[in-house]
């Protein structure tokens, strides 16, 4: 039985890899990347896998279970959930709740899931000291624009006007209301979105008694148990090179692990200037390659991932140390491997 094995559509590894953008983390997985897959992992469970293309890469869920109807059944509610908060956070469409936000400046009767983000966020602008903020949609709008337009980046002056809308702190939030006092402002939750959208596919996971299961979204990684009672999941920080290799190995139990990197999505061929920048300068920090993050969540994992991006490898690391239950990896430009102080490999 343990040999009895059910495939369906599969894709290569370099082709994977290519579409999905795999970014920062990922399961070490072999030479295959399942699309679909069912295998008897031992005599009581069945590990099933299903990979989809959401939230603009490939997200894989696994589930171990003694039933394998039941697991591709409560895998496809956990896609279901992902894919209705995905639609309530996307600022790209102009009919969802933050569409509305940054087209009117305001919002009100705002659904309880982008409450939840926004109060977060909020939240992570507070403990960072505002290296975490929202409001930074208008300068990497700029930088996204004027690179496409004229291949080269934005003068000082044109990023010192555009970053006198980058401002949390000019934000009216309530819980149920939001306004943004400037106008011209706008929100981005591509920090911290992902995060939460793959804990709420693991709530669902959770909800329908699933004890060992793993959430994959381009690197950003929940798992909810180990691979059964006693085998732990097996996660591979990919190298910020993107050529293939890894830059650690760590087992999990429980918990979440989230990447931040200057090679997720650049302007410029040097990479100097990328989609993460510091909303106090205006531009992209330069000391980091990539910063992973251990948390107990997704959601936050993803904001601090970025958060300790823009603090820079020193004072990133006396951050995340002191937040409980946290630790980070941090790989710099120059080669240099940081990590806090309880990082599995440290």
């Amino acid at each position: 039985m343990s040999e009895q094995k059910e495939r369906f559509q599969t894709v290569d590894r370099r082709t994977f890899l290519k579409y999905s953008g795999m970014l920062g983390v990922g399961l070490a997985f072999g030479g295959v990347m399942p699309v679909s897959e069912c295998v008897a992992f031992d005599r009581k469970l069945y590990k099933v896998t299903r990979t989809r293309l959401a939230m603009g890469t490939f997200v894989a869920v696994t589930v171990m279970h003694p039933s394998k109807d039941e697991a591709d059944d409560v895998i496809g509610k956990a896609f279901d959930e992902m894919d209705r908060v995905s639609r309530l956070l996307n600022r790209y469409d102009s009919a969802s709740a933050i569409g509305v936000l940054n087209r009117d400046g305001g919002l009100s009767e705002i659904p309880p899931e982008v409450s939840e983000v926004l109060a977060r966020s909020l939240y992570f602008h507070k403990v960072t000291g505002g290296a975490f903020d929202m409001t930074v949609k208008p300068l990497v709008d700029l930088y996204k624009d004027y690179f496409a337009e004229h291949g080269k980046p934005p003068s000082e002056a044109e990023v010192a006007k555009v970053l006198k809308l980058v401002d949390a702190d000019a934000v009216r939030f309530d819980g149920k209301e939001i306004r943004l006092a400037k106008e011209g402002m706008g929100v981005t939750l591509d920090g911290i979105a992902k995060g939460y959208i793959i804990d709420c596919g693991a709530r669902v996971l959770k909800h329908h008694g699933i004890k060992h299961g793993l959430i994959n979204a381009g690197g950003d990684i929940r798992a909810i148990g180990g691979k059964d009672s006693t085998a732990s999941w097996r996660v591979a920080v990919q190298s910020p090179e993107k050529d293939g290799s890894y830059a650690d190995v760590i087992t999990m139990v429980n918990g979440a692990i989230a990447t931040s990197g200057n090679y997720e999505v650049y302007f410029d061929k040097e990479k100097l200037y990328h989609h993460i920048v510091s909303p106090n300068s205006g531009r992209s920090p330069l000391e980091s390659a990539s910063v992973t993050v251990l948390a107990s969540n997704v959601m936050d994992a993803d904001a601090l991932s970025t958060s300790v991006f823009v603090l820079e490898p020193v004072v990133g690391k006396r951050f995340i140390e002191k937040m409980p239950k946290t630790e980070c990896l941090i790989l710099t430009c120059s080669g240099t491997r940081v990590s806090s102080g309880g990082w599995p490999s440290a």
